[in-house]
């Protein structure tokens, strides 16, 4: 059975693929803001109720999404908003909603389209796992838990005197609402971490990462077919990810059905 169905490109599902991206990240980041004294400077500011600016110390964070055509005037606000806390953000437009006029203001503001990631999505369907060597576990107690970031700060080449804040700060995932969290195991070894996040109808196959010495195992193939599987099972009508266009990651998406649905323009300063 083929992994997902083919899907006509629309602006309500880019709507919808910015939607759960959004919500996904603002509950990372929850987790982060939770931590006594908000060490990590997590701050919101809602343009409207679907476009968001996002900020902390961790430059992942800082994001502006959602902006579109009509929104020329937002963009300096938020810049100085940004600069006043010494945070340089990354400013992510998309197609059908990118205005000249937003890149002009942009790059007024010393701004300029420095990248593009793409956004990968289909239809979710059950899918027959591939290799007998690996195994796909969905954490749902501390031990797997335990192995789950064993293999996260192994795939993510945390520095071992961080590893232990970087456990404790990850480890609420676990609960968080609309999260399920995956290890992969290679003949029996945790070799590879990710996450499912689901959102009215839609899975984000998110934050994958395999340990270095497992890499090109076909851990991030099997990871997004078990996630796929289980989006379609928890009745999704639509699963999507992201990835640096031509990356492993692109490539993988790509092997299972995921098609590009769009790509966004990257504007960071200069």
């Amino acid at each position: 059975m083929p992994a997902i169905g083919a899907i006509i490109p629309s602006l309500d599902r880019v709507q919808r693929i910015l939607t759960a991206d959004i919500s996904y990240t603002i509950s990372r980041m929850q987790v982060l803001e939770r931590i006594s004294g908000n060490p990590i400077g997590i701050h919101y500011r809602w343009v409207d109720e679907t476009a968001v600016a996002l900020m902390a110390r961790l430059p992942s964070f800082c994001r502006v999404v959602g902006l579109r055509k009509g929104y020329e005037a937002q963009i300096e606000p938020l810049v100085a908003w940004y600069r006043n806390h010494g945070i340089k953000p990354s400013f992510e437009m998309v197609p059908g909603h990118y205005d000249a006029g937003l890149g002009r203001e942009l790059t007024r503001l010393g701004f300029f389209q420095s990248g593009f990631h793409v956004s990968l999505l289909g239809e979710p369907a059950e899918i027959a796992p591939a290799d007998s060597r690996i195994s796909i576990e969905r954490v749902t107690t501390g031990e797997a838990m335990k192995h789950y970031l064993d293999a996260y700060v192994a795939g993510w080449e945390i520095a071992e005197k961080d590893q232990q804040q970087f456990k404790s700060n990850v480890r609420p995932w676990l609960a968080q609402p609309g999260w399920l969290l995956y290890v992969a195991r290679m003949n029996g070894q945790p070799a590879a971490a990710a996450t499912l996040y689901l959102h009215e109808g839609t899975g984000y196959l998110a934050d994958a990462a395999s340990s270095p010495s497992f890499r090109r195992s076909g851990l991030q193939t099997a990871l997004l077919r078990r996630r796929i599987g289980d989006a379609a099972a928890a009745g999704a009508d639509l699963v999507f990810s992201g990835a640096t266009p031509f990356s492993t990651s692109h490539r993988n998406m790509e092997r299972v059905g995921l098609r590009v649905h769009f790509v966004r323009s990257l504007w960071t300063p200069i």
